[in-house]
């Protein structure tokens, strides 16, 4: 809800509030974001700066109080008397410019003033509030645009050129606010295989800036960041969460000042930025998101994931169950034909299979990531019959077919290369900079864009494709106002080719994480999370996008162990468990599989259909769990799944309490773990001793015995009331060192267990 009185401007939601007002002298003065008020209290909100300080300038030498350098903004000007950093930056020439902007004039729109420069934005806003400025010495108007989606604020800016000379912009912010108090900022970094790993840092007089420079959102730093008070933790406390609807090079920073005011402001980054602003031109920046809780980080998620479930994801698939699918690639990488493809598919459908994706190798020369990159002609010599007969073949099996594409690359080695060699990006005077013998297609050309738009709808028009994988495996060339326009350009081509196609469920992929965004989620319902698939650290990048994006959109798949990322071997039941609190899918090679194996997958996939709503799309927490442990939860109004997953378990290993949250104190809940088994072969030298007969733990025998059967692990079954649960039970024993015993969890290392919660019927 949007109210204004007396030029105090107020949005509310029933969780918070955010005000602000226009000055006498037209300024922006920000006055609360966080719990709700009233916008009565705006005075006592309002700070009060006394005389003020010395060395101020200011507009009205007379008025030293009236200080744009220690008043809590808004917006930031440049060159006239704040000295903090600015949110624009704008040029004629080869001149800087300065620039005051005061209020002029605003007004209400119900619903999402719609963006005009062909950036996504997120849909169904319920009201807008648009606050002209104008600069009184400069032909300038800027226009700053506040949507409210209920859980989340939205802040973007317009800046108009009015003047009959072309400018340059050369740093514009989507949004900008001052903050009273002490912060610390958590940021979701890494690289390639290592995504989204939390660091904390404190904000003080030094800024501290979150930025990508690599032409995307990057893997590096992702562009949603989060700013927490002194005290908050999961379940308490002040905790401001911030991202961009955007998927190019981004920025961010935060700086306190010498008074108290943290300054925070996020945009496109500004690094070798220029864009070109002729006169009647508008520079739109993306849309940045805003949320507050006052319950930590937890509470925090919860609004960031209703708000991207709710309004970035397309409509056709808000709330729509992701199918279980198995791709190809762990399993056959470029080596395969129709008849093993059809065999693994056999094999994927008796597991539970309901998707078989076809990965990349399929088109023209593709034998290795050398050559044929850009030619999506079907290589026949694979598939005889086309996509249209192996998609029918699947059809027949009972599975939908996904297919792999990276339309935005081409290899030296190809077709359309050789046919359109200036159609790649290339630096004039120097030497192409390949990655992975590719380089980018230019985006920023229309018969580029034309070309992938119909080449990609080609192909889809040329089989049932239920699924796409769109994958970019390399960084740009491309800086600044460039940039930014490929970005745009991919936007078009997603539009374009998926707009008609809404049922089409596109996952985006970048070598994994590297353009995990809203804007890109804004096409594509689902990103694949990392090309690191060990569930130990799947645990440290999902759990840290966790904190931004919701688990329905990270894929996250099972697959064979010994990782290839790592070398480190782990359960299957972890590897499992870890990847149902996301888009569950499974890479590896079907036909190297155990039987006893095949049977835990197949039993994986049955118990995650029976909860896929839960786990896509229930209520996420990170839980308090032991030292080495950790703990995430998602919760439903007809159950409450929790997982527990452990690291190195020391021997003989004491007795730990568990707990989960947000159940009903008095009411008894039924708890069960999901039933897991334990590989013969994993007590190792033990076997010598717990078996009636003499046997060799290496010998076939054993091994024979390891692929056929299975042991029953950590069997749990009891009832509690939600207090004695979100208090701390006490979970079945670990391995001790003393023997095997049913009812124990016994997996060591890297072991873990889920834990399915649901009220007992017939109980108050």
């Amino acid at each position: 809800m949007i109210e204004v009185q007396n030029g105090v401007f107020h949005l509310r939601e029933s969780g918070w509030s955010y005000l602000f007002r226009a000055t006498e002298r037209g300024l922006l003065e920000h006055l609360h974001f966080g719990a709700p008020v009233s916008i009565q209290d705006a005075p006592a909100l309002a700070v009060k700066p006394g005389m003020g300080w010395g060395m101020a300038v200011t507009p009205d030498e007379a008025d030293g109080a009236l200080c744009p350098d220690t008043l809590p903004l808004e917006w930031s000007g440049a060159g006239r008397g704040d000295y903090r950093e600015s949110s624009m930056e704008v040029w004629d020439g080869d001149v800087p410019l300065p620039a005051e902007f005061r209020y002029a004039d605003y007004q209400i729109f119900e619903g999402t003033a719609r963006l005009q420069s062909g950036l996504p934005q997120a849909g169904g806003g319920l009201q807008t509030l648009a606050v002209t400025l104008r600069d009184g010495a400069l032909p300038l108007t800027l226009t700053l645009y506040y949507t409210d989606f209920g859980g989340v604020l939205t802040r973007r800016a317009a800046l108009k050129n009015e003047s009959h000379r072309t400018l340059t912009v050369r740093k514009c912010m989507s949004w900008c606010v001052d903050l009273v108090g002490e912060y610390q900022l958590t940021t979701f970094d890494g690289g390639w295989i290592g995504e989204a790993r939390r660091h904390v840092t404190p904000v003080e007089a030094a800024r501290v800036v979150n930025e990508s420079t690599t032409g995307f959102s990057s893997n590096r730093h992702n562009p949603g960041f989060l700013l927490a008070g002194k005290g908050a933790g999961e379940d308490c406390g002040d905790v401001y969460g911030f991202n961009l609807v955007y998927s190019g090079n981004h920025y961010a920073s935060a700086q306190r000042s010498f008074q108290g005011l943290t300054r925070v402001m996020q945009g496109v980054s500004p690094a070798l930025f220029c864009a070109v602003l002729a006169p009647g031109g508008t520079f739109e920046t993306p849309e940045g998101v805003l949320a507050y809780s006052g319950a930590g980080f937890n509470g925090l998620s919860a609004a960031m994931h209703g708000f991207v479930n709710g309004h970035i994801i397309p409509p056709a698939w808000r709330y729509r169950p992701r199918p279980v699918l198995f791709n190809d690639w762990e399993g056959c990488m470029f080596d395969f034909d129709q008849r093993r493809l059809l065999e693994l598919a056999g094999r994927a459908k008796k597991q539970g299979a309901e998707l078989f994706v076809l990965d990349d190798g399929w088109f023209g020369a593709r034998n290795s990531d050398r050559a044929g990159l850009g030619d999506y002609g079907v290589n026949e010599k694979k598939l005889p019959e086309g996509l249209g007969g192996f998609a029918g073949k699947l059809a027949g099996l009972g599975l939908n077919f996904g297919l792999w594409f990276e339309p935005e690359a081409v290899n030296p080695d190809s077709g359309l290369y050789r046919a359109h060699p200036d159609w790649a990006i290339h630096q004039p005077g120097r030497s192409d900079l390949l990655s992975r013998h590719e380089l980018l297609l230019d985006l920023r050309k229309e018969a580029v864009r034309d070309y992938i738009v119909d080449s990609v709808t080609e192909v889809l028009n040329s089989a049932d494709i239920r699924y796409v994988k769109w994958d970019m495996n390399r960084q740009s060339v491309l800086t600044g106002a460039a940039a930014h326009e490929y970005i745009l350009g991919l936007y078009d081509v997603l539009r374009r080719i998926f707009a008609p196609r809404p049922d089409i469920l596109l996952e985006s992929c970048s070598s994994g994480g590297n353009r995990f965004d809203l804007g890109m989620l804004c096409f594509s319902p689902q990103i694949w999370c990392s090309d690191n698939t060990d569930p130990m650290e799947r645990l440290q990048i999902q759990g840290g996008l966790s904190y931004l994006y919701p688990q329905s959109c990270m894929g996250a798949h099972v697959s064979a162990a010994p990782h290839a990322q790592t070398l480190r071997a782990t359960p299957l039941s972890t590897r499992g468990n870890v990847s149902f609190f996301g888009a569950l899918g499974y890479e590896l090679d079907l036909k190297a599989l155990r039987p006893v194996e095949a049977r835990e997958i197949k039993a994986q996939i049955a118990f995650y259909k029976a909860h896929r709503d839960t786990f896509q799309f229930g209520a996420f927490s990170r839980l308090p769990a032991p030292e080495g442990w950790t703990g995430w939860q998602v919760r439903s109004e007809r159950e409450t799944l929790a997982g527990f997953f452990r690291g190195l378990v020391p021997a003989a290993p004491g007795i730990v309490k568990l707990r989960v949250s947000g159940l009903d104190n008095n009411r008894r809940y039924r708890v069960r773990a999901r039933p897991q088994t334990l590989r013969v072969g994993d007590f190792g030298n033990l076997v010598k001793y717990l078996s009636p007969v003499r046997v060799n733990p290496d010998g076939p025998l054993l091994r024979a015995a390891d692929g056929l059967y299975a042991l029953p692990d950590g069997r749990e079954d009891f009832t509690a009331t939600g207090a004695a649960l979100m208090a701390g039970f006490a979970p079945a024993a670990l391995f001790t060192g003393t023997g095997y015993d049913k009812n124990s969890h016994n997996q060591g290392d890297f072991g873990s267990e889920i834990y399915v919660i649901s009220e007992e019927r017939g109980h108050d």
